[in-house]
């Protein structure tokens, strides 16, 4: 029974990225790069945790998700703290480690009516695959 709920779950939210996502666009790491290079501001939504390991420079982070006891946990407050720190009308690259995340906060802005919103494809493992720089905070001793 377990199983076949969290089946249903999970198809549920597969079906609803895919609904929304429709006008999600999403970029390769090439295109984002130009991109960010132009102008548009670096959306960091991986955790606290994968940013401090390595991100991209000027990059913003607000977590989409939360690692917890009980799995991945939607950040509730995702929205209000990104519209803390950018409007409506800028221009986003939104990232995360394989592009998965990334996707799903991207609807979430563009349904929230953020304007400019675009996905990098293959999230920060494809930034590094391709060798582009990344910058990494420096531990404290």
């Amino acid at each position: 029974m377990a199983s076949t709920i969290s089946w249903v779950i999970c198809f549920y939210s597969i079906f609803l990225v895919h609904c929304s996502s429709e006008e999600v666009v999403t970029v390769d790491v090439h295109t984002a790069k130009d991109l960010i290079r132009s102008g548009h501001r670096y959306l960091d939504v991986r955790t606290v945790e994968e940013y401090k390991k390595g991100h991209l420079e000027n990059a913003l982070n607000v977590p989409y998700m939360f690692i917890t006891s009980q799995g991945r946990v939607k950040n509730a407050q995702f929205l209000e703290q990104v519209s803390l720190i950018c409007n409506k009308e800028d221009h986003l690259v939104v990232g995360c480690q394989s592009g998965v995340r990334s996707l799903h906060a991207s609807a979430d802005l563009l349904n929230a009516e953020f304007k400019h919103v675009k996905n990098m494809g293959g999230g920060y493992a494809a930034w590094v695959e391709n060798g582009f720089d990344v910058k990494k905070l420096e531990v404290e001793l």
